[in-house]
């Protein structure tokens, strides 16, 4: 083959490398539209937490419910991704889904509080989104996108603090108050080397502050419960919940 024919079928072939790569490009980004659709419904759906209820823990489990249903289609798309993003560029095209997959962490860890009071493992994320644990494994959850969805959980707590005292629920501040600590102590024994990830958990500090002012108007005004927040560990063990 003369070096003529070489470099014209060299240029075939950037072209038809070019094309592969815009069609990759586009399948990704429409399927981070639909899991960002998803997580506006999920979103809509969690926000109703902060309405008044007579019947709260009933109507806060449907809520989880329901929630629960759409991390079933969360997980189809990821599993898309998984097959379209090439095991060897997951950081190369990270940036599309990364802002997403941090809410729909908090998501999942807003929903398993609400639902057991326990803080979720990263493992248990993963699992919600349908999504591989480990980096080895191909397409998985990064490390710190968990992370900043679990700070983003302490901002939704501190308002679901104060709105529950607007409700008449005295005891969840108690127990929210205990949790944000707990989460605030476990984040302040890592050596956050990320500048978002500092940047966020200066939000961390500033909620548990909001939060303990709410603890501190229920006592000073005769209406802080009684009853202890039990001091057991609020991580959970194990894949599933």
């Amino acid at each position: 083959m003369s070096d003529t024919v070489a470099e014209i079928f060299k240029l075939f072939q950037d072209h038809l490398n070019n094309e592969q790569e815009i069609r990759e490009v586009n399948e990704i980004r429409n399927n981070v539209k639909q899991i960002e659709k998803i997580t506006r419904d999920i979103v809509i759906i969690l926000q109703n937490i902060h309405n008044e209820h007579t019947e709260e823990n009933i109507i806060v489990a449907d809520y989880c419910t329901k929630a629960r249903t759409l991390f079933e289609d969360v997980r189809k798309y990821y599993e898309k991704l998984a097959i379209i993003v090439p095991t060897d560029q997951y950081y190369r095209f990270h940036f599309e889904w990364k802002s997403v997959t941090q809410r729909l962490c908090y998501l999942a860890s807003l929903v398993v509080y609400l639902e057991v009071r326990i803080l979720v493992t990263k493992e248990i994320a993963a699992d919600i989104l349908g999504i591989k644990q480990k980096s080895e494994d191909g397409f998985h959850l990064d490390l710190e996108d968990f992370l900043m969805g679990l700070l983003q959980l302490s901002t939704e707590l501190s308002r679901y603090a104060i709105n529950s005292v607007t409700n008449g629920n005295y005891h969840q501040p108690m127990e929210i108050a205990h949790f944000v600590n707990e989460l605030n102590a476990g984040f302040r024994l890592l050596n956050l080397k990320n500048d978002a990830l500092r940047k966020r958990f200066d939000s961390l500090k500033y909620n548990v502050k909001k939060i303990e002012e709410v603890v501190y108007d229920l006592s000073i005004r005769g209406l802080k419960p009684n009853t202890n927040i039990t001091q057991e560990s609020t991580v959970v063990q194990g894949n599933k919940i």
